[in-house]
C-alpha cells in the first residue's frame, strides 16, 4: 500500500478522537509542505485528501462547539438567547 494511503487511512481511524488543535496543527503542516513545492506528486495528492479530511474533523469541531455555547446561552423560555461579540483579527 502507498504511503499516502497509509496516512489517509490513519486519518479516518483516529479522525474521531482528534481535538481541534490536533487536527488543525496537522493541517497547517500539511499546507506549508505543500507550499514549499518540494512534494511529488502522489505525495502532494496523498496530502491534499488527508488535509481534506482534517479540514472536516476541524469545522466538526467547530460546529459542536458553537450548539455547546448555543446550548448554553439558551433564555428561560427556552429561545436562543446569542449575543453578538467582535471579532478581532491578530494578523
Amino acid at each position: 500500500m502507498p504511503v499516502g494511503r497509509r496516512i489517509v487511512r490513519a486519518v479516518e481511524v483516529k479522525d474521531s478522537k482528534l481535538t481541534f488543535e490536533a487536527a488543525l496543527a496537522r493541517l497547517e503542516s500539511i499546507v506549508d509542505a505543500m507550499e514549499a513545492g518540494d512534494v511529488p506528486l502522489a505525495e502532494l495528492l496523498a496530502k491534499f485528501e488527508e488535509g481534506s479530511k482534517l479540514l472536516k474533523v476541524c469545522e466538526a469541531r467547530l460546529k459542536d462547539a458553537e450548539l455547546k455555547i448555543e446550548q448554553l446561552k439558551r433564555s428561560k423560555d427556552g429561545k436562543p438567547a446569542l449575543e453578538k461579540f467582535a471579532v478581532t483579527n491578530d494578523e
